[in-house]
């Protein structure tokens, strides 16, 4: 398995980004962080312990983006000045990691993620489902209001998939990119799952409501919000969601 350690300008943010690789073959997926947390994490937990066959196989290669939820999302402080800094990383991975990454024009990416990673994940891909075609989602929350409480603005409510999901007009052109996407989540019912359980629910209903084809798997009530649960699941989910694409 390859593994590259990369870095480039951000214009947004005014100084590096740092990312990995992993694989050089097969659909890529890019991997958000969970809570705090950092491009190299996935690897420090042992992930791709469980994910070099799809990688050997050719079916996939991982892209780790870097984190910086300390500077918005966890940050203290006036909420404008966070969200503003979200949206200014947002666009940093949208316009220079992405294109670096890209193999060919029209090349599509799947995104991933646990805990808050989740939530940038399903973030990502609904905000721009012409860059992404896939989402896989465990053990997520998928709103902005456990950050941000009632404070809601333009770009809180771009950044909250439950918030701008339901609202979305039936004939709006991401609905029907919506429906020819791949939409994964999963969520156990076991310890320190309980307010994403809600969140994730919430999503369920709007996509149905909303006539998006998705799969919501609601595991076990001994399925823990924990790195060990999230490596069985993630292995039959990325199966899925590539036999899906035809890899």
């Amino acid at each position: 398995m390859q593994i590259d350690y990369k870095k480039c300008w951000s214009p947004e943010l005014q100084r590096d980004i740092e990312w990995k690789t992993y694989g050089t073959e097969g659909h890529p997926i890019v991997v958000f962080p969970c809570q705090d947390g950092r491009f190299y994490d996935y690897e420090n937990f042992k992930m791709f312990d469980i994910l070099w066959p799809f990688i050997e196989e050719g079916r996939c290669r991982f892209i780790c983006v870097d984190g910086i939820d300390w500077e918005s999302w966890t940050a203290q402080g006036d909420c404008r000045p966070r969200i503003e800094q979200h949206e200014r990383w947002f666009w940093s991975i949208i316009n220079q990691v992405l294109p670096r990454e890209r193999k060919y024009d029209g090349e599509m990416f799947i995104t991933t993620g646990c805990s808050m990673g989740a939530f940038h994940a399903a973030n990502f891909f609904f905000r721009r489902p012409d860059l992404f075609d896939g989402v896989i989602a465990q053990s997520g929350c998928y709103c902005a209001r456990e950050f941000m409480g009632d404070y809601c603005d333009d770009l809180v409510y771009a950044n909250s998939p439950t918030y701008f999901l339901k609202n979305l007009a039936p004939d709006h052109y991401y609905t029907d990119m919506y429906r020819h996407r791949q939409i994964f989540v999963c969520i156990g019912q076991g310890r320190w799952e309980g307010p994403l359980l809600a969140e994730t629910r919430e999503l369920d209903t709007i996509l149905c409501e909303k006539g998006i084809p998705a799969h919501f798997e609601y595991w076990g009530h001994d399925v823990d919000h924990d790195w060990p649960w999230w490596k069985i699941q993630l292995p039959q989910l990325l199966n899925q969601i590539l036999c899906n694409f035809g890899q």
